[in-house]
């Protein structure tokens, strides 16, 4: 599988799939579409009066310096004429840049906000099977790219406007010359075909390259306290340098590629260009005489109509990897595994809490089933508690009832209705989740209860943190509810980050409570706030709960055993002892090692 995915990246993109990746980044310009208008009008400007200027020095060396008719006036006039036209073509230059560096400023920002809108659309599978260093690629270092990847067309556009009036200024002064010139058009575009071809599976790989560092480096980071643990710097050192040494390969491969096939050929095509034209003219020369101020006139428009050319080419890099990024970021855009979707009329509101599973199968991979025909009710105000091994399908239970994955067998009704009636603010409104690990966010501990939503005041808050025990050690702190969380909350202990968690929760009063083991890695010092908190949360509220602890869940009013995807016991503590089965087997056990 690993080969296959790598092949595909460093195959070279074909020209019809380029023309579609180029249609599809176009979309995303149009808001902008005005300002890139005007830099290309200026851009038209520019080239006039590119050609204008050497029409000045040659109407100067032929009327009057050659023939030595020149006076003050006259000098002085072509002098401010020249720098006039100079003045006038460095503004228009300076317009041209700035409105087009600002539209593709616009342009790549629109992009990578709409990317980070789609993944925020996109289903957990997605992000279970793609590393997180490789979306992060996508989003910082290929929407970067697009950045320069605009001025690609900023220079094909001028690069037309140059060679045309070039060849036009060209062929007004010498006509056979001019045509002579031509013959170096099609070498030029072979040229610039065969680099795009051969180079875009360059930069495929290198792109690929930088997403698995990128995704080797996020996972160090994130993992650097076992990796000290374990003492394991030497090796994953090693591997980092193996993945970054591939890397280095790739850049290598590409600047070899760009030094032969860009500047180089561009200025020997043109050096070329040159002698053939000034031979020409002394062909010419021999036969009447040939004004010096023509020649230099011409020769400018050479050099005019090869610089674009140079400009172009070495922007050919800069468009094979725009061409790279913009199909990486396009295949996030295309991607279907979106978030379960309700349906389009859905608007029913929760008010009573009861849940009810009929026989829901459910597959994270559409073949292994991981819950097979699961039924149970929870009604209002019920503790419904989730007990097994791991990978009998606790989890998958919650993930389903989340909406955070669809079930494609059964029904899931929340108040006798189907799950799928209810809007999503609905549901994230009053299904409360905590889960086992308290993602905390850089910032304070009032901004992770708030989660950013403006419609909760700082009395919720600290009524949510009092509800479930958090008040007691949120008071202690300098700061308190202003008290600073750096990444991941890690200067507070687990329990800590839990309560937090619970008020997080209950901040936005849930109808139901759904628990994922958010007792498994409490400490000590907060179990005795945390039971405590757990039991007010419970109160009026319909709870399903993972249990890993089973002392945790005696008192639940529905126990239900899974083994395999399957409910396998069913009933409270005292039932469910008396059978004498899998669970009071897993009670024992646990009571024996207390």
């Amino acid at each position: 599988m690993e080969e296959k995915y790598e092949s595909e990246w460093t195959k070279s993109i074909p020209l019809k799939e380029q023309v579609t990746i180029v249609k599809r980044l176009l979309k995303f310009a149009k808001p902008f579409r005005r300002t890139f208008l005007s830099a290309i009008f200026f851009a038209l400007i520019l080239s006039v009066i590119n050609i204008i200027l050497p029409r000045i020095i040659q109407l100067f060396m032929d009327d009057y310096l050659t023939p030595k008719t020149a006076t003050n006036q006259v000098i002085f006039f072509f002098a401010g004429l020249y720098l006039f036209g100079i003045i006038v073509k460095s503004i228009i230059w300076f317009f041209q840049w700035f409105l087009y560096s600002m539209a593709s400023l616009k342009t790549y920002q629109h992009i990578r906000v709409k990317l980070f809108e789609k993944l925020q659309t996109l289903g957990m599978s997605y992000f279970d099977q793609t590393p997180a260093g490789s979306i992060v690629s996508r989003v910082t270092n290929d929407t970067e790219t697009l950045f320069e990847f605009w001025y690609v067309f900023l220079m094909v556009l001028t690069g037309i406007f140059a060679v045309v009036s070039s060849f036009i200024a060209m062929f007004q002064i010498n006509g056979k010359i001019a045509l002579y010139n031509l013959i170096f058009l099609p070498i030029l575009l072979i040229v610039i075909w065969y680099y795009q071809k051969f180079s875009s599976r360059i930069y495929r790989s290198m792109r690929e390259k930088l997403s698995q560092l990128n995704t080797k480096l996020n996972e160090y980071i994130s993992g650097m306290q076992i990796i000290q643990q374990f003492r394991q710097e030497t090796r994953l050192e090693k591997e980092f340098e193996e993945t970054n040494d591939e890397y280095l390969r790739t850049r290598f491969s590409m600047i070899r590629t760009n030094s032969l096939l860009l500047g180089p050929i561009i200025n020997f095509l043109y050096t070329l260009a040159i002698a053939l034209s000034l031979t020409l003219f002394g062909y010419d020369a021999l036969h009447s005489p040939v004004e010096v101020g023509m020649i230099y006139a011409f020769v400018t428009y050479v050099q005019a109509f090869f610089n674009p050319m140079t400009q172009m080419m070495d922007f050919l890099s800069v468009f094979t990897d725009g061409m790279v990024a913009g199909s990486r970021i396009l295949k996030i855009f295309d991607n279907q595994e979106v978030t379960p979707q309700q349906n389009p009329c859905a608007d029913a509101t929760i008010t009573e809490g009861k849940i009810e599973f009929r026989n829901v199968s459910f597959s994270y991979d559409g073949e292994n089933n991981v819950l097979d025909h699961i039924s149970f009710i929870a009604y209002p105000g019920e503790t419904v508690a989730l007990i097994g091994h791991t990978g009998s399908g606790k989890s998958s239970i919650i993930n389903v009832l989340m909406r955070f994955y669809e079930f494609y067998e059964g029904e899931i009704l929340i108040d006798d209705r189907d799950i799928r009636e209810y809007p999503l603010p609905e549901l994230r409104q009053k299904l409360g989740l905590v889960l086992q690990d308290a993602f905390m966010f850089y910032g304070d501990i009032a901004g992770n209860i708030r989660m950013l939503n403006p419609d909760i005041t700082d009395e919720q808050i600290k009524a949510a943190a009092t509800f479930v025990q958090a008040d007691k050690f949120i008071e202690t702190l300098p700061g308190k509810y202003h008290a600073k969380v750096i990444e991941r909350g890690a200067s507070y202990s687990s329990g800590q980050r839990q309560l937090i968690s619970f008020a997080r929760t209950m901040v936005t009063d849930p109808k139901i409570l759904v628990l994922d083991e958010a007792t498994a890695n409490i400490d000590t010092e907060t179990e005795g706030l945390i039971q405590e908190g757990l039991a007010n949360m419970r109160q009026g509220r319909t709870t399903i709960a993972i249990a890993h602890r089973l002392s945790t869940i005696r008192d639940a009013d529905l126990i239900l055993v899974l083994d395999k995807g399957r409910i396998v016991e069913r009933g409270n503590h005292e039932q469910l002892l008396k059978k004498n089965g899998l669970y009071a087997d897993m009670y024992q056990l646990q009571n024996g090692e207390g």
